[in-house]
């Protein structure tokens, strides 16, 4: 899951984005409602974390022109002010959530995995795939009852294949979701991580994890395995 953090406050930003990170996610960080507004137009986001008191456009500004845009990526809001018509302001320019400041970061990561699930897509919160149990609240996997010794950015993308199951997934949607702004991609860094991932996910089990020359890389537990689809 990539979020995009819209903070100007660097201490905060860097609290943000270290927990994020810690919790699998990909995070982009801007400092300004311009820079905001540029970032979500290019990427795909799974959801912004918006500051309203940000420079150049505030966050209500914002968050009003990427709706006006047709954006549907859900937005938590943020701010100092805890007035009831700022939180109504809000959520009437089309942020799906109003967190105010100072806050815990745990109900911060509460909320946002909330809007996940619920976001653009119902996401549930246990997803199976043949006998591989991916827990995405708890961030871990099993297969065959077993916990997978998985790092973060393993998890982030066997997490996403999973809620793409049965769909090939190209490397550009990999990069997309699961890494952030500074991917290079001209590198081998996915692949090298298909095939730990692989290693972890399918040794002494019936393959799950399966690569589409030319196309990508699709989990699902298949019975006939088509021609072009490949288990290495």
């Amino acid at each position: 899951m990539r979020v995009l953090v819209v903070e100007d406050e660097p201490r905060i930003a860097r609290f943000v984005a270290k927990g994020l990170r810690e919790q699998a996610y990909a995070v982009d960080l801007s400092a300004d409602g311009d820079d905001a507004v540029y970032k979500a137009s290019i990427n795909d986001y799974d959801a912004i974390i918006l500051d309203v008191m940000i420079p150049a456009r505030d966050g209500f500004q914002v968050c009003r022109e990427l709706r006006a845009a047709g954006s549907s990526v859900p937005i938590i809001m943020l701010t100092a002010r805890d007035e009831v018509q700022d939180r109504i302001a809000g959520l009437d320019c089309g942020a799906d959530d109003y967190l105010s400041k100072p806050f815990a970061f745990a109900e911060l990561l509460a909320r946002l995995r909330a809007l996940l699930r619920r976001g653009r897509v119902v996401h549930p919160e246990l997803i199976e795939v043949g006998n591989l149990l991916i827990d995405t609240r708890a961030r871990r996997a099993l297969r065959g009852g077993r916990s997978l010794p998985l790092t973060t950015k393993e998890y982030a993308l066997l997490e996403y294949l999973a809620r793409e199951q049965g769909r090939v997934v190209n490397r550009a949607e990999l990069a997309e979701h699961v890494w952030d702004e500074h991917f290079d991609p001209f590198s081998n860094l996915i692949d090298v991580h298909i095939n730990r991932l692989r290693r972890k996910v399918d040794h002494g089990f019936p393959p799950l994890i399966h690569t589409q020359r030319g196309a990508g890389y699709m989990l699902a537990a298949l019975d006939v395995v088509p021609a072009r689809v490949t288990n290495i």
